[in-house]
């Protein structure tokens, strides 16, 4: 579905990404895990659209995406929960959902869309009418990846989604995303900096040291590498 071909980013002149080669096929859950500034979250931008590729090719179901705007990225099924959340806090629940199917003219699909995410997470149904910005951090997590989700994507980037969230609403985000992956096939490339629990749910993971890519191998190999438990998992 997705593959990067030796992409390299930079912001300005100072590059980030070099030379990462990276696949994902349809339905997996894939994870990229690393240190601070190690360059994941340019990764999904770079995919997103919103950091210019430098070099190299970014491929979705085997078209060259470089140049093509976010708008038309999601467009085409691809859709980003970004690091920090960034819902719009003076509009509703309800209203931030809405945006997140602001391209979509499929309105009964839609209101199956919206029942589906006020299943994964009630609270919001409950919240449907009070604004974003009133909403604890966990709901603001939930909101955000609830409105990706109204887009329909085929490819969901999440970034860091259980970033300075309680452990058991760490543990409902990622039980959720199992259960969006299985239930709509949707793949999933998820950067985390937890990596044990990303791991545990993703059928394999790259690892990414100062902008390149060192270590790609399956989730359950990465959870048995000696070098992965000291630098990652705290073993």
């Amino acid at each position: 579905m997705l593959e990067l071909r030796n992409v390299s980013a930079a912001y300005g002149n100072i590059q980030v990404l070099h030379n990462i080669d990276l696949h994902i096929k349809s339905g997996q859950i894939i994870t990229l895990i690393g240190a601070n500034g190690a360059g994941k979250s340019t990764t999904l931008m770079a995919i997103s659209g919103i950091v210019p590729v430098r070099s190299g090719k970014i491929l979705f179901q085997e078209k060259n995406i470089n140049t093509l705007p976010p708008e038309e990225l999601v467009a085409m099924g691809i859709c980003q929960v970004p690091e920090g959340r960034h819902i719009f806090p003076e509009l509703t629940v309800q209203e931030n959902l809405d945006m997140g199917a602001f391209l979509r003219n499929d309105h009964g699909a839609v209101k199956e869309d919206l029942d589906y995410v006020f299943s994964l997470f009630p609270i919001l149904a409950d919240r449907r009418n009070q604004d974003g910005g009133t909403l604890s951090g966990g709901e603001q997590q939930m909101l955000a990846m609830s409105r990706a989700l109204m887009a329909r994507p085929r490819l969901l980037l999440l970034d860091e989604p259980s970033m300075g969230l309680a452990p058991l609403i760490i543990k409902q985000i990622f039980e959720i995303v199992k259960k969006i992956n299985k239930d709509h096939n949707t793949t999933i490339f998820l950067v985390e900096q937890n990596a044990n629990q990303a791991l545990h749910i993703a059928d394999r993971g790259y690892v990414l040291e100062n902008g390149h890519i060192v270590i790609s191998d399956s989730a359950e190999n990465l959870l048995k590498n000696k070098d992965i438990q000291k630098a990652y998992l705290g073993i």
